[in-house]
C-alpha cells in the first residue's frame, strides 16, 4: 500500500453520514424501581432519582459494571432517609457526597449515612429526550449541616460508550462553606458466578511524578502496607487488587484518569476528569479507592468489620474528588467528570488512557523486510474505523494510511499486522475516525523501530 498523501485517503471508503447508535432518554424500571434510563445502543445507564439520585447501573451491552445492593433491590428510603438504628441505606450505585470525611468537626463530612444528600430523594427533569447528548438533571434537598444543595446534569451521547457529568454544589447556608464535590462509584467485584469474590479486579490510577507521597499514594483507612495496593514504577501506576480486606487509599493523581478491569469478564470501567495542580485537594489526594472487606479502621471510633457479605459486600469504591473549593452564599461551583467502558479481552492492564481510548498492551512498530510490523491491544470507546498517521523526523505529519480495521467498544482492538510506509515515516500513531472521515482522537504512538 502506497503512502496517503492528505485528501487522498477518503477516497473510495463508505461512510455512515447518520447515527448508528442513536441516544435517547426514557421512562423504565431497573430491579423493581421506577428508574429513567440513558441508551444508545451500545451503553446505558440507569438512574433512580428516589434513591439519593444514583445511577444505579452503568451497561456496556449485557455487561453491568456497578454493584446493586440485592436485600434493598426496589425498596425505597424511608421519609428519614435512613435505615434501621439510623444505619445507611447501601443501594450501590454511583453518587454524591460532600469532601472531606472525618469526625473531628463541622467542616468535615461525618458520613455515610447521611438523611439528605445520600438517603433522600432527588428531583429529576429530563432536559432532553432525545438528540446527542441526551441529558437528565438531578437535583437533591438542602442540607443544612454541610450548608450545600447538589445537582448534576447527566449526559449520554450518540456514537459513544460515554456518559458525562456536571456536577454542582450551591451554598445555601448563610456563610462561607469549603467542601469537595466527591462522586464514589461502586464496582461489582462479587464473582460473576455468584460465589464469592472475583479475584480479577483491579483498579489502575496514575501516580503524579511530582507528589509529596514517596509512592504517590497514601493509606488512609486500613493496614498500612496493604498488600492490595502496589506501585508499578515502570509504568507509574497504582494498583489496587482486590483481595476481600478492608483497605483504602488516595491517589496524588495528575494525569486525570483512573481504569478498573475485570480480568475475568474481560471489560474495563474508565473514569476522567480534569486535575487542577494549583488547588488543594482532600487528604492531597483527587482519586481514591475502597476495598471492601473485613479487618479494622479507624474512624471517630474503632470499627471492626465484619466478613458476613450481607454486611460487606464484594465491591470496590472508585472515587473522584475535585478541589476543595470556598463557596459563598448563593455561589455555586461546578465539577465535570467523563465514564467510559469498553471491552479488552482478558485481565490486561491498562498502561495509558487518551481521549479515545486505553492502551493495555504496548503499541509497538518494527522495521523489517521493507515493511512495518504494529503489535498492540486497546479498548476503544467510539466505534470508529482505524488509522495509522505517520509522522517524520521533526514531528511533522507526513500522511495517513487506513488499516481497513473496524473499531468497536464491544470488542478489544488487536493489531497484528504490516504495513508498507515512507522511507522518511520516524514516529506512527494509531488514530480513531468516524465515519465522515473527522479524527476522533490518538489511542497511542510510537518510535518506528528497525
Amino acid at each position: 500500500m502506497k503512502l496517503h498523501r492528505a485528501g487522498a485517503l477518503l477516497a473510495g471508503l463508505v461512510f455512515f453520514s447518520t447515527p448508528l447508535f442513536a441516544a435517547d432518554a426514557k421512562p423504565s424500571e431497573y430491579r423493581g424501581w421506577k428508574s429513567l434510563q440513558l441508551g444508545n445502543g451500545l451503553i446505558d445507564v440507569q438512574i433512580v432519582p428516589e434513591i439519593g439520585g444514583r445511577v444505579i447501573q452503568f451497561r456496556l451491552g449485557d455487561f453491568e459494571y456497578l454493584w446493586v445492593n440485592k436485600q434493598l433491590a426496589g425498596k425505597l428510603s424511608p421519609e428519614s432517609g435512613l435505615g434501621p438504628k439510623d444505619s445507611w441505606l447501601n443501594y450501590g450505585g454511583d453518587k454524591l457526597w460532600p469532601a472531606p470525611q472525618g469526625w473531628s468537626g463541622e467542616d468535615e463530612w461525618p458520613g455515610p449515612p447521611d438523611a439528605v444528600l445520600d438517603g433522600s430523594p432527588h428531583v429529576a427533569t429530563v432536559l432532553a429526550p432525545s438528540g446527542s447528548p441526551v441529558a437528565v438533571q438531578l437535583v437533591s434537598r438542602q442540607d443544612q449541616r454541610s450548608g450545600i444543595q447538589f445537582a448534576r446534569v447527566i449526559r449520554l451521547f450518540d456514537n459513544a460508550a460515554r456518559v458525562s457529568f456536571d456536577s454542582t454544589m450551591k451554598n445555601i447556608d448563610t456563610r462561607p462553606r469549603h467542601w469537595s464535590i466527591w462522586q464514589v462509584t461502586q464496582v461489582n467485584a462479587e464473582g460473576r458466578d455468584g460465589k464469592g469474590f472475583n479475584r480479577n479486579i483491579r483498579s489502575y490510577s496514575p501516580v503524579n511524578p511530582a507528589s509529596i507521597f514517596p509512592r504517590g499514594y497514601t493509606e488512609l483507612f486500613g493496614l498500612v502496607n496493604n498488600p492490595q495496593f502496589t506501585l508499578d514504577r515502570k509504568n507509574n501506576l497504582v494498583v489496587s487488587h482486590y483481595q476481600r480486606r478492608v483497605g483504602k487509599i488516595g491517589v496524588d493523581n495528575s494525569a486525570g484518569w483512573v481504569a478498573t478491569v475485570d480480568g475475568t469478564a474481560g471489560y474495563v470501567f474508565v473514569e476522567k476528569f480534569k486535575h487542577y495542580p494549583a488547588q488543594k485537594y482532600p487528604d492531597n489526594t483527587s482519586a481514591t479507592f475502597w476495598m471492601s472487606g473485613p479487618g479494622q479502621i479507624v474512624t471517630d471510633k474503632v470499627v471492626d468489620i465484619s466478613d458476613d457479605p450481607s454486611d460487606t459486600p464484594f465491591l470496590i469504591e472508585s472515587e473522584i474528588c475535585s478541589p476543595r473549593v470556598t463557596v459563598k452564599p448563593g455561589e455555586s461551583y461546578s465539577f465535570h467528570l467523563d465514564w467510559y467502558a469498553a471491552r479488552i479481552g482478558g485481565a490486561f492492564p491498562i498502561l495509558n488512557c487518551s481521549d479515545v481510548g486505553v492502551t493495555c498492551e504496548p503499541f509497538k512498530a518494527t522495521r523489517a523486510e521493507g515493511k512495518v510490523r504494529l503489535a498492540g491491544r486497546f479498548g476503544v470507546f467510539y466505534p470508529a474505523y482505524v488509522d495509522v498517521a505517520l509522522l517524520d523526523a521533526n514531528g511533522a505529519k507526513i500522511g495517513q494510511v487506513p488499516l481497513n480495521l473496524r473499531a468497536t467498544p464491544a470488542e478489544p482492538l488487536v493489531l497484528a499486522c504490516e504495513q508498507s510506509v515512507a522511507a522518511e515515516a520516524a514516529t506512527i500513531c494509531v488514530v480513531l475516525r468516524d465515519g465522515s472521515g473527522t479524527v476522533l482522537g490518538e489511542l497511542g504512538r510510537t518510535m518506528i523501530q528497525k
